[in-house]
């Protein structure tokens, strides 16, 4: 490897060149060798927010109390008691003795993953009801933030009212709850210039002084709208307060300009974290080694992977998912294949996110064989089948200009029921073919959707447009006509 120049001292990440001769150098393996695995929780290929796969050696889980036990497993249980035969409050009722705030608390969470908001209003009204129920800002704070993730801001708005209402008074965790609600709203502009106007009020308010937190959640949104004006202001303003930043200070903002590529800007913000003397995290290397490999500066991504292997930290998955993707982009097949080997010598068992990977890898790769053969593999296996997986390979034949076998595959699956087909698929496909002008496939699709129950929202149509134009514009336009006439039915009926 050659030798460069970072904006960050060697020894900070411990990045020293090496000689070539340093590499791995084994042959490429067999990838679908190593299937069927044990499956991990990852959900992408890049590199997520927190680390939640473990590397390979064993690590002794964290004991639990046998209280947080007994209320996750009533949680659990209740969950599963939903249905239209159970509704929710004759489940809440059977359980009533049982049913304390802690349950309520993670009932908000499991609702809220599940997109089901509104059964978080039930509860809480059902909550109120109840002779222990007291009004407290942990329970504010908990149902301002799901409705925000759910991007139901108004409602945010009514429950921080609601909470006023009824004698609490707001404190600093459900402004932050209020301004995160808020920056997950659609007009990016109006959301931060509210949060901005929250932070301040923050700032006059005892009980309300803004907390490392509140400058994480402004900082990270700052960063994410490239307005690095005033990501170094906040960072100025939180210098000159009494709050010490954090490792998730700096990991946010060197994760939000990392996936915009500005790479410049990221550094900086490392630098900064290193002259503060906080060392850095799992999440810090890899989020620079998924930025630097985006951006195809692989030079630097080798030399931070280094440093992280002479590091305390161990690699996770998304590390080596991130670099394999990220070589397949730049077509190296032969270092992606290299990757993979260093992952299973040093004990780490592949997840299908891993696999998906490399079936993305060998699509950018024009191997579209070696593609087809990974996902036969984990078609075949007894494992549990995620649609992701198809998602990926239908992917490779649509980048490769082979839609036909994309919809030989599709039709495949959906008459074997090997996968369960959901609206990403859909939309994957409705995007290929529009983009390929193909009026007959695109129909037929539309059919599926409608037998399947899979209701096409606004945002389904506009996509689809968005990538039409992407292609030649010299076309004769009958998938963007398709689509437009799709989209103005969509409107009219109110399914958006």
């Amino acid at each position: 490897m050659t030798s460069i120049s970072l904006p960050f001292t060697s020894s900070f990440l411990q990045i020293s060149p090496s000689p070539n001769s340093s590499r791995i150098s084994t042959p490429i393996p067999t990838f679908t060798h190593y299937y069927p695995c044990s499956h991990s929780r990852i959900r992408m290929c890049g590199v997520p927010t927190r680390p939640d796969d473990k590397p390979g050696p064993k690590r002794t889980p964290k004991k639990r109390t046998s209280s947080s036990s007994d209320v996750e497993n009533l949680v659990r249980l209740m969950v599963r008691s939903f249905s239209d035969k159970a509704p929710l409050l004759s489940t809440l009722n059977k359980y009533v003795k049982f049913v304390r705030t802690e349950h309520c608390f993670l009932l908000f969470e499991e609702l809220g993953r599940s997109d089901k908001w509104l059964q978080c209003l039930e509860v809480f009204r059902w909550m109120q009801k109840q002779k222990w129920y007291v009004a407290d800002n942990g329970v504010y704070s908990k149902l301002i933030s799901v409705m925000g993730k759910k991007g139901q801001t108004r409602m945010a708005m009514w429950l921080f009212s609601e909470m006023r209402n009824s004698g609490c008074k707001p404190d600093t965790s459900v402004y932050n709850a209020l301004i995160t609600a808020h920056l997950h709203s659609r007009d990016k502009s109006k959301a931060i210039a509210k949060s901005l106007a929250y932070f301040e009020k923050m700032k006059g308010m005892e009980r309300c002084k803004p907390s490392v937190v509140t400058y994480n959640i402004l900082l990270r949104a700052f960063a994410q709208a490239k307005n690095v004006d005033q990501v170094n202001a906040l960072f100025k303003d939180l210098d000159e307060s009494i709050v010490t930043p954090d490792i998730f200070t700096f990991n946010g903002v060197m994760d939000a300009y990392g996936k915009l590529g500005m790479i410049r800007e990221m550094e900086l913000v490392l630098a900064r974290m290193k002259s503060k003397q906080i060392k850095p995290d799992i999440i810090t290397f890899n989020s620079l080694i998924d930025a630097y490999g985006k951006k195809q500066e692989f030079d630097k991504m080798e030399q931070v992977f280094k440093s992280l292997l002479r590091s305390k930290e161990k690699p996770t998955l998304p590390t080596f998912n991130s670099m394999i993707t990220n070589y397949g982009k730049a077509r190296l097949r032969e270092k992606a294949g290299l990757v993979f080997e260093k992952m299973t010598e040093m004990g780490y068992k592949p997840s299908f996110v891993t696999y998906e990977c490399i079936i993305m890898m060998y699509g950018y790769c024009d191997c579209i064989s070696k593609a087809r053969d990974i996902f036969d593999e984990m078609s075949e296996s007894e494992k549990e089948k995620k649609v992701s997986t198809l998602n990926a390979m239908l992917e490779v034949y649509c980048m490769n200009g082979l839609p036909l076998e994309a919809d030989m595959l599709f039709e495949s699956v959906r008459a074997s029921g090997t996968f369960s087909i959901d609206s990403s698929t859909y939309k994957l496909l409705y995007k290929a073919y529009t983009k390929a002008d193909m009026k007959e496939m695109i129909q037929k699709l539309l059919v599926y959707m409608d037998k399947d129950g899979i209701i096409p929202n606004k945002r389904f149509f506009l996509d689809a447009l968005g990538a039409f134009g992407s292609s030649s514009s010299g076309k004769k336009s009958t998938g963007r006509k398709s689509g437009l006439r799709q989209l103005e039915s969509t409107e009219k009926t109110g399914k958006v």
